[in-house]
């Protein structure tokens, strides 16, 4: 089953820096963007999320700059989860420009919060499963 779930963006003009490429901070609120994007698709959108108790976390990101993007490019964002066995799971982006080369990596660790507890959840796969509407688009089967 394919995994990979893809936004586009357009590099607007207030993204990028002096040098005339994207400020670094924009490649996080890409992925951001990204993550929020994917997770309304799947049925678990940010009100889901709040209304039933819990929230995503983000509690660790690293990005991997490999080339510029600048003013007006277009970029499709792919984010692929993957859960293991603790309370973590992660996501990688691939920012590609339409040319295919690819700009940027961003890995991402994160946790679902119980918001009640203030703890992250013991087995976010499972908990995401019951939530989503669309678990196959998380890759959950």
């Amino acid at each position: 089953m394919e995994r990979e779930f893809a936004v586009r963006v357009h590099v607007r003009s207030y993204e990028v820096d002096v040098n005339g490429h994207v400020n670094h901070a924009n490649y996080h609120r890409y992925g951001e963007h990204a993550r929020t994007e994917h997770l309304t698709a799947a049925g678990c959108s940010i009100d889901r999320l709040t209304e039933l108790g819990v929230g995503i976390v983000l509690l660790e990101t690293h990005v991997r700059f490999l080339r510029e993007l600048r003013h007006g490019d277009a970029v499709d964002i792919s984010s692929d989860l993957a859960f293991g066995e603790g309370k973590t799971f992660t996501i990688e982006h691939t920012l590609r420009k339409t040319d295919g080369v690819v700009a940027a990596e961003i890995s991402c660790r994160m946790g679902l919060l119980d918001a009640t507890a203030r703890r992250l959840v013991a087995d976010p796969r499972a908990r995401l499963a019951e939530i989503a509407t669309e678990p196959a688009v998380l890759g959950i089967d």
